[in-house]
């Protein structure tokens, strides 16, 4: 996958950090608007793996508090078909 479409998927579809804890957490925060673009079987869900690492740090640093463990974080993601990003150096030279 190119540099670009990854950053066109990025601005597009993808499920930031908030969003999908109170996904998985089936949190009321998350508006109807939201859960249902998410649940749309004609639309694919990404999250990047940078947001797996800002999860774990403010876990630790004990600033985020969740239902689910950090642990299950993947299996949750894979059982609700979110794809998950890599990042690598070169999608950063690409947007800078």
């Amino acid at each position: 996958m190119s540099p670009w479409t990854i950053l066109r998927i990025i601005c597009h579809e993808f499920v930031a950090r908030h969003t999908l804890i109170w996904l998985l957490e089936g949190d009321d925060n998350l508006s109807t608007v939201a859960r249902e673009q998410i649940e749309n079987s004609g639309n694919t869900n990404f999250v990047s793996v940078a947001t797996f690492w800002e999860i774990a740090i403010k876990v630790s640093l004990n600033k985020l508090e969740m239902q689910i463990s950090i642990q299950n974080l993947k299996q949750l993601i894979w059982e609700n078909g979110i794809e998950v990003l890599p990042i690598t150096i070169e999608y950063a030279l690409f947007v800078s």
